[in-house]
């Protein structure tokens, strides 16, 4: 079966007129590029990144980087889940760069990740932004093909991220865990066999000022009727992390919208629709 060594580029640009525009991309399969669409109530530039094969297979090594110069605004999203089939041997491994200029803002936000019976997948994400620059970055994780009966049988799910301001370290996080492992967590939280989970973090101006803003209770009376979400502030003040489970994956969705809802009067360009269905 083949392997696909994917190879992702993009740099966003502040052009004369205001306007956001793609000043450079490169891409190689799987790995391909919507049209880009420029949102102008809210002044954002929105991409969707596109896998057209079936999925994530053993072997596939991903790689991206995405810039966001100075002034500039992108939303970078995909249209549909990043499958990670099933794996006899080896595994598959992602690496994606992300770095934002000061006066930039960037929003991350892929649909989620669907870990398939006996995958193995590596995915390791640096977010880098400037003094001065916006950051929304979010990941989406579901349990399996519940609906065909298979949940939390991967064989081994490891995410790496990092997130740094300048040149300080903001924050830095390993999750590595096999789906049975999860499944325990998902138990002891209440959440059922179709748990899914999120992991958000937002930096802005204005963040660091207050270690109890008023969004963070707005967002904690997000939590009930199955949800739990809480959010702490990120090392040296720099932003936020936030992380949520939901019973499944139609109420992850929900809450992260409610989330950028939140937190639209703090960061204006999560108001940008994704023109999802």
């Amino acid at each position: 079966m083949a392997e696909f060594h994917g190879q992702l580029s993009l740099r966003a640009e502040h052009r004369p007129d205001g306007v956001t525009a793609i000043g450079a991309q490169a891409f190689r399969a799987p790995f391909h590029v919507s049209k880009p669409y420029w949102d102008a109530d809210t002044r954002t530039l929105l991409v969707q990144v596109v896998n057209p094969t079936a999925g994530i297979l053993s072997g596939d090594r991903l790689e991206s980087a995405v810039e966001v110069a100075a002034g500039a605004a992108l939303l970078l999203t995909t249209p549909s889940a990043s499958r990670v089939f099933r794996m006899r041997s080896g595994e598959a491994v992602s690496t994606q760069r992300f770095q934002v200029e000061t006066g930039g803002w960037l929003e991350v936000m892929p649909e989620p990740i669907v870990p398939h019976r006996g995958s193995v997948f590596r995915q390791r994400t640096e977010l880098a932004v400037a003094p001065g620059a916006a950051a929304f970055y979010a990941d989406l994780l579901l349990p399996g093909r519940v609906a065909h009966g298979e949940a939390w049988e991967w064989a081994r799910l490891l995410l790496e991220l990092e997130v740094r301001r300048g040149d300080d370290l903001l924050l830095r996080e390993r999750f590595d865990q096999a789906g049975e492992g999860l499944k325990a967590l998902a138990a002891l939280a209440g959440a059922g066999e179709g748990a899914c989970f999120g992991n958000a973090v937002v930096i802005a101006r204005g963040l660091d000022a207050d270690a109890s803003p008023a969004w963070r209770a707005e967002l904690h009376a997000l939590h009930g009727d199955g949800v739990w979400i809480g959010a702490s502030q990120l090392r040296l003040g720099g932003g936020w992390s936030i992380k949520f489970v939901a019973p499944d994956g139609v109420r992850l969705r929900q809450t992260l919208a409610a989330i950028r809802r939140v937190l639209t009067p703090v960061c204006p360009h999560l108001a940008c629709d994704a023109r999802k269905l």
